[in-house]
């Protein structure tokens, strides 16, 4: 057994025993209040599930295992010469609840590149479609093809215990992870360089290969990749990708069939897409203006514009967040540090300076403030990654890293068949009705 899935064994035997204990003692008290705007709503806010690889708290954001983004850049192992962390340490930590040695982040780095070798038949399969698919839709299909090697599959149908899920889960997601970026850095070339591919280089870490077969040639976006990687990687589990994956594989679909139900959900506007609606509305507002930069006034000028028309500013607002996201900043230092001196940076940064006075303005905005997809898509752009419609692969390559290592969790803690109550709106308005009359 190799040293992380023996570390995992470890911790997962022990939670659950855990975990099993406490439902025993405790498992009839009640934990929160559904109110009748959460029904309608979206269920934003319900405590519902259990996510142990990240939490997100309204004022300091996202945070992997207790620890935050700046944190973390500093306790994580990076790659020679790289300031940013290397996003295999975050998935040790994920998935262990410690923060790794260099040496383990190696062996995890080795470990991928043995592992990532792609099916021929899933490149046949994207071969097969048109080039101007939408490289979300050509990389969810490309994880569906891979099930046929799925470890989960093949196990479940040979019959297996129930104790031993979490096993065969595990193989799934390294070999999954392993091999994301060589399918999406084959979309990328495939879709806008010709289908002129580049090599693997097996000598680099995961983030570095995979910028290296984008094919910018850069230890800049090298080290960009590595931090994308990471900050993206999990965002606990009620966001629509990560929920998706939690729900899919609660009926004990493999990590491939529930993977790609996250890709789907995070292709939608109101999720993943956003970085490539940030930079379209970007690029729109430069044309309309006529300039490459603009003032403050402009920017405000066009930002009223946008309100007026009953659309929203893209990359502005979040369902949980009520400050700045720490995963913009962390990219904004990235930016201030290597790429102070591209137009569409500073422009990125004006916007910042303008688009949240003017949001608390219309006093009804409870998050004026940024979230990551506002300055991704200009870190891109910088390197020459111009093609925005697939900057949403870049974010699932690393969303894959949170909802596996949350899935094997979930696996090994036995978590059942995800199944909520729903009712009609007939049903409330007679709830409704008896709560007058006895109230």
């Amino acid at each position: 057994m190799d040293p992380l899935k023996q570390k995992f064994q470890e911790k997962a035997t022990a939670l659950r025993t855990e975990v099993k204990s406490m439902l025993k003692e405790h498992g009839n008290k009640v934990v929160g209040d559904v109110k009748l705007s959460q029904v309608y709503g979206g269920m934003r806010g319900v405590k519902s599930m259990v996510w142990e690889t990240s939490q997100l708290d309204a004022k300091e954001g996202i945070r992997f295992r207790g620890y935050s983004i700046p944190e973390l850049r500093d306790l994580l192992p990076q790659a020679k010469d790289c300031k940013e962390p290397l996003p295999e340490g975050l998935f040790w930590l994920m998935l262990t609840d410690e923060i790794p040695t260099q040496e383990q982040v190696e062996w995890l780095s080795a470990e991928w590149a043995k592992r990532s070798t792609v099916p021929e038949h899933t490149f046949k399969v994207l071969d097969a479609l048109s080039p101007d698919t939408h490289p979300m839709t050509q990389f969810s299909i490309a994880i569906v093809s891979m099930q046929t090697d799925s470890n989960f599959a093949r196990r479940y149908a040979e019959g297996m215990s129930k104790y031993d899920y979490w096993d065969p889960t595990y193989e799934d997601a390294m070999n999954l992870i392993a091999r994301l970026p060589r399918v999406a850095a084959y979309i990328y070339r495939r879709s806008h360089h010709g289908g002129k591919h580049i090599e693997p280089n097996e000598s680099l870490d995961w983030g570095g290969n995979y910028a290296s077969m984008l094919g910018i040639d850069n230890e800049d976006f090298k080290s960009l990749m590595r931090l994308y990687l990471t900050i993206h990687a999990d965002h606990e589990g009620g966001n629509a990708s990560a929920h998706s994956v939690h729900l899919t594989g609660s009926t004990l679909s493999d990590c491939y069939m529930s993977l790609a139900s996250g890709m789907n959900s995070l292709a939608g506007p109101l999720h993943g897409l956003a970085n490539q609606e940030v930079i379209k509305w970007v690029f729109n507002m430069l044309e309309t203006l006529g300039t490459d930069d603009p003032t403050k006034e402009q920017i405000a000028d066009h930002v009223n514009a946008t309100l007026a028309a009953g659309k929203v500013i893209p990359g502005y607002g979040h369902a949980v967040l009520r400050e700045p996201d720490p995963r913009f900043m962390a990219q904004k230092r990235f930016a201030g540090e290597y790429l102070a001196d591209s137009q569409i940076v500073k422009v990125i940064w004006k916007v910042f300076e303008v688009v949240p006075p003017i949001l608390q303005g219309l006093g009804k905005v409870k998050n004026p403030w940024p979230n990551v997809d506002a300055h991704s898509g200009a870190l891109l752009v910088s390197y020459g990654l111009k093609e925005y419609s697939y900057y949403t692969v870049l974010f699932g390559v690393s969303r894959a890293m949170g909802v596996l290592a949350q899935m094997c969790w979930s696996r090994a803690l036995g978590f059942p068949l995800e199944r909520p109550k729903s009712v009609t709106t007939k049903w409330v308005k007679e709830y409704l009705a008896e709560q007058a009359v006895s109230g």
